[in-house]
């Protein structure tokens, strides 16, 4: 498997004609819209049956990882090169079923959602460092959870008739580019909240009020919201800005002491104490105005206070994160190529004495859209920098390229994983003495569209390790590049 990794990281480099390579990946889009087989037939034998939807799909992804961390394995750390277990191999498998009903003041949507992994060797919740009140789970790993409610909720208003809006119940939040909000579709069981959202819309902007606390998944049991991690606030959108979109947003994280610990076993470990609150915007260029350009700038200011662990006072939050994106599309040209380029930065904490936290709280986002596809990156105490080519050959395939240079904002700051978790073990910690480059990333993926309902995708990826990484680990062994492949099939129904 190994040479076979090696010839693949090859064939990667080739096709990567630009060293440094990133973009979002944008699956190609069916070849004609497809409601499901149900929506059809019902809709086919009775017009008014449009008020129902009734549906789902089914998502399957092999995935191998080499010189990744495999969480809850003794000494195990991403780009070992020795000494424990880093290469984990497992079968990831997600069925969603829906019914949604609508009325022209009221509607209804419930979803059910069945997670199944196997051959994880990553514990469902590792436990480390142990937490008081909880301890570590094997189970069938971080993203396995047999059967549970992932969405249900009821929504009252009509905006065609009045400007507000209510849905309340369990569902799902996105917003902007899912950097601090998302629904998190990667993982195999994805994010969801027990949340109340007031909207209101008018032809100058749109307005949600809402506040949500976290599901939490747990594999054999019923997913509950953890009560004590409420996320609230107010985000904005407006289209009235000249060939832009503006978006305007105050968010709060209120988490007391026994967030932590409220439930024994959790998938993942839950927050410290913290009542963080981010005030930010994001401007988009519209799709066209600008020609073949476009571009998108958002930046954040949090400010509150955090305790670091479960014990520890809290400290006065002072953090903030700044992503910019441009990019070219050669319209006339062969697959319509995309040449795109970006930044991001998150403030990390200077000092870990002073009083302050300075490193920024990444919230509740879709991080596998960014700063790498190999999942290793989180938006804390990171500058990341790199370009991006995407291809559509065909109306039916996407591809793209992408690329990071990684550094860390401040050394005297952990290296923090994609859940936003510090690296902790295995020669990681706070390493203020080594140099800040963390490596860079290479990743090639491509999409698909068999048919209207079903879709095929594929994806390598390459992390080529930097000197933070190689003196962090000096100490137990060495390091090594870490190698990435997966294969994803979906079907809608």
């Amino acid at each position: 498997m190994k040479t076979n990794l090696k010839l693949l990281s090859a064939g990667a480099l080739v096709l990567a004609a630009l060293e440094h390579v990133h973009a979002q990946y944008a699956p190609p889009p069916p070849p004609a819209p497809f409601p499901g087989f149900l929506n059809e037939s019902m809709r086919a034998k009775d017009p008014y049956a449009n008020q129902w939807d009734l549906g789902g799909d089914i998502r399957g992804r092999y995935e191998i990882k080499e010189h990744e961390a495999i969480a809850g394995q003794s000494g195990s750390a991403d780009f070992r090169a020795h000494g424990a277990n880093v290469d984990n191999q497992y079968l990831l498998t997600r069925i969603r079923f829906h019914a949604g009903y609508t009325e022209k003041w009221w509607s209804a949507y419930a979803e059910g959602q069945s997670s199944l992994a196997g051959g994880d060797h990553r514990a469902a919740y590792a436990n480390v460092p142990a937490i008081a009140g909880t301890s570590k789970k094997v189970g069938y790993g971080p993203e396995s959870d047999t059967i549970d409610l992932h969405q249900a909720y009821f929504t009252v208003g009509n905006h065609k008739e009045f400007p507000l809006s209510l849905k309340f119940g369990r569902q799902e939040l996105s917003y902007g580019d899912e950097r601090l909000i998302g629904a998190f579709g990667w993982n195999n069981i994805g994010r969801s909240f027990d949340s109340a959202k007031l909207r209101w819309q008018n032809a100058w902007f749109g307005a949600d009020f809402f506040s949500a606390m976290p599901v939490v998944p747990r594999d054999g049991q019923f997913d509950l919201s953890n009560e004590h991690d409420v996320l609230s606030g107010v985000y904005a959108t407006s289209t009235k800005i000249p060939n832009n979109t503006l978006d305007v947003y105050f968010l709060a994280r209120n988490a007391d002491r026994q967030a932590i610990n409220n439930f024994s076993d959790p998938q993942f470990p839950q927050p410290t104490a913290r009542d963080i609150y981010t005030v930010g915007g994001r401007v988009k260029s519209k799709p066209g105005t600008l020609g073949n350009w476009d571009y998108t700038v958002e930046g954040a200011y949090q400010f509150g206070n955090m305790a670091t662990n479960a014990t520890s006072v809290r400290l006065k939050q002072d953090a903030y994160m700044f992503t910019a994106q441009a990019g070219y599309t050669f319209a006339d040209a062969w697959a319509t190529p995309r040449l795109g380029a970006e930044f991001d930065y998150s403030s990390g904490d200077s000092n870990p004495n002073d009083g302050t936290h300075g490193t920024f709280d990444n919230l509740f986002p879709t991080n596998h859209k960014f700063y790498g596809s190999m999942d290793l990156i989180s938006l804390q105490n990171i500058e990341d920098a790199g370009i991006s080519l995407t291809l559509k050959p065909t109306p039916r395939m996407s591809v793209a390229f992408m690329g990071n240079l990684l550094w860390l904002a401040n050394t005297h700051d952990y290296f923090y994983n994609v859940t936003g978790a510090p690296r902790t073990t295995g020669g990681y910690g706070i390493n203020s003495g080594n140099d800040s480059f963390l490596g860079s990333e290479l990743t090639a993926i491509a999409g698909y569209a068999i048919t209207r309902y079903a879709q095929v995708e594929v994806g390598y990826g390459h992390f080529f390790t930097g000197d933070y990484v190689r003196q962090s680990l000096a100490s137990t062994g060495g390091d090594h590049d870490a190698d990435w492949i997966y294969v994803q099939t979906s079907l809608k129904f």
